[in-house]
């Protein structure tokens, strides 16, 4: 009996274990999700002052889906991430440079 017992406690704990495992996964692909679309606002901001570099969506945004669809979402965020950080410099060095012409010496 006590055997059956450890057994059934054994199981509830396995069967707990694997809800949180569940709940962890989740909250890795909505978080990837989450990267993913930053990353493509920043980009379509650059984009809209022609500031987007050129890796970024084809490259990084790609990949970054990729890798989530596969279940890699810490590469997922992180390459979503390097894109967010490229469309945001993207942005500033047009805006930096909207005005810019050629030197006169």
């Amino acid at each position: 009996m006590k055997k059956l017992a450890l057994f059934g406690a054994l199981i509830l704990a396995l069967s707990g274990c694997a809800s949180t495992d569940n709940a962890l996964v989740n909250a890795d692909a909505a978080a990837a999700k989450a990267a993913i679309t930053a990353a493509e606002a920043a980009l379509k901001k650059a984009r809209s002052v022609e500031g987007e570099w050129r890796d970024a969506k084809k490259k990084l945004v790609k990949k970054a889906k990729s890798a989530a669809s596969k279940g890699d979402y810490k590469t997922a965020i992180t390459l979503a991430n390097k894109a967010k950080f490229q469309g945001e410099m993207g942005y500033q060095q047009a805006m930096e440079q909207k005005n810019a012409g050629p030197w006169l010496f």
